[in-house]
């Protein structure tokens, strides 16, 4: 077989090319201080939830960036930050989303100001599926009728798992009708339950008017006819609308993009007051031992910048229906700090 020049010198660029990424990978775990196996907490017991599953799309991409032997393990909120309490060599990190620092603000025990006791790392994914449904038979065609309802003195009961993710659209809410309808706020009630499948059972039971769900864990039931006791529909997304115009066009199961941006701002508006409308994404983001060497940091941060440049995670994590959201360290803090600062100013209101 004859092989030009040309083409030789190609293929020996592409090799010496590949050779030099594999030697960097390996020099940056070698020469970097985060060495030997890795665990990587979750505040999470589910290892078919979305935390898990986000959370091991990154370490997977992580651990072959590094050459490390890194495992993501479902402890739980409550004992992920005490594991990582008791670890400051940089052997365990932990991955969660804003329901860190929701459950401080709502009170939650063993939730602690995460910017006081840790270091807040990079941000690698938003969920953009948190939701509100109703019965496909409900009377209650959009969220506008259900604040309308309200306001006239309805009771309207929302099933919701307190203290984080769950809580924060009702908050914003129950802060809606306040400000829409003075004094007519505490006609929307929380029926505080547990689980997804807690939630659901109270909309089948007729015990819930309305449930906090996802789109991932409740598009399924969507699909169902009117009559069937299990059958919702969407009435609000607290996505932002440039979180879901990131999402694949074909949606999730039979939920296009375009049906799911019906339920998102400025389609479904929840004032915050001043012409401020509330959006929430859900986000999740690395935590460290805050005593951990901050060569560790800077090390996980160079290496998600270069695997986030790559382009390959982003696809893998929007066939999984996660929006892609690298932000380094500092950029990360700075933000959720804010957007923490944000969100405490609603729970303050409806306290």
């Amino acid at each position: 077989m004859i092989v030009s020049n040309k083409l030789m010198t190609s293929v020996g660029t592409a090799a010496l090319m590949a050779a030099l990424s594999v030697s960097s990978g390996v020099a940056m775990a070698q020469d970097g201080p985060l060495r030997g196996n890795i665990r990587v907490v979750i505040g999470s017991t589910s290892t078919g939830g979305d935390t898990y599953q986000n959370s091991a799309i990154v370490v997977d991409q992580l651990a072959e960036k590094l050459d490390l032997n890194m495992k993501v393990d479902a402890v739980g909120a409550s004992s992920a930050f005490r594991t990582l309490d008791r670890d400051s060599r940089g052997n365990t990190l932990m991955i969660f989303h804003d329901q860190s620092y929701l459950g401080h603000l709502y009170g939650v025990e063993g939730y602690d100001d995460i910017f006081e006791k840790y270091t807040v790392g990079p941000t690698i994914a938003i969920n953009p599926g948190n939701a509100y449904l109703v019965p496909k038979d409900s009377p209650y065609q959009t969220l506008d009728d259900i604040i309308a309802a309200v306001g006239d003195g309805e009771t309207v009961r929302v099933a919701i798992q307190p203290g984080g993710v769950s809580e924060i659209g009702f908050s914003a809410l129950k802060n809606a009708i306040s400000i829409e309808h003075p004094g007519q706020e505490d006609n929307l009630v929380a029926i505080n339950t547990g689980s997804q499948s807690d939630k659901n059972q109270q909309l089948f039971d007729g015990q819930a008017d309305v449930i906090n769900g996802t789109v991932q864990a409740n598009e399924q039931y969507t699909r169902l006819p009117e009559d069937d006791q299990k059958a919702m529909r969407f009435v609000w997304l607290t996505a932002r609308q440039d979180t879901i115009e990131q999402a694949p066009e074909e949606g999730l199961g039979q939920t296009s993009r375009e049906q799911l941006l019906e339920y998102v701002e400025p389609n479904v508006h929840v004032t915050m007051g001043d012409d401020e409308s509330f959006v929430f994404d859900k986000e999740f983001f690395f935590l460290y031992n805050k005593d951990m060497d901050p060569a560790i940091v800077e090390q996980i941060d160079e290496a998600l910048a270069e695997i986030y440049a790559e382009g390959e995670i982003q696809e893998i994590q929007k066939n999984a229906f996660f929006i892609p959201d690298f932000k380094p360290s500092d950029e990360a803090s700075e933000y959720l700090a804010e957007k923490m600062a944000r969100y405490e100013e609603i729970i303050n209101n409806i306290k």
